[in-house]
């Protein structure tokens, strides 16, 4: 299973980003071995940190609180694929973000496969 990111880049403040996921390898879906994707990132100096998390279908996501109101996580099952639309990005938002890939078990998300990583960098 392999995991490829894209869209990161330069913006300024206040500016927007999309940032897309695709999953090859397996199936992105609520009833395959692959139920769950999310992004995380890594600023300099700083533990990685959950972002977002979508279940196949779309029914549940769940963002960090910092996050909320400005980012958005979707799912194109049919495309194997997952997006982060950033918006009102901030110079904190700099980051490496990863993309993850896994399933639920007992309620939680267990991420078993990551992207390499794509540079968000936001100018103030």
């Amino acid at each position: 299973v392999q995991l490829v990111e894209s869209g990161g880049g330069l913006v300024q403040t206040g500016g927007s980003l999309r940032l897309s996921c695709v999953v090859s390898g397996s199936t992105f879906s609520s009833t395959f071995r692959i139920n769950v994707m999310g992004w995380y990132r890594q600023a300099p100096g700083k533990q990685r940190e959950l972002v977002a998390v979508i279940t196949g279908g779309g029914r549940i996501r769940d963002y960090a609180g910092n996050v909320k109101g400005r980012f958005t996580i979707s799912g194109a099952d049919a495309e194997n694929t997952a997006y982060l639309q950033m918006n009102n990005l901030k110079p904190e938002d700099t980051a490496v973000y990863y993309c993850a890939a896994g399933t639920l078990r007992s309620g939680s998300p267990k991420f078993d496969y990551w992207g390499l990583g794509t540079q968000v960098t936001v100018s103030s």
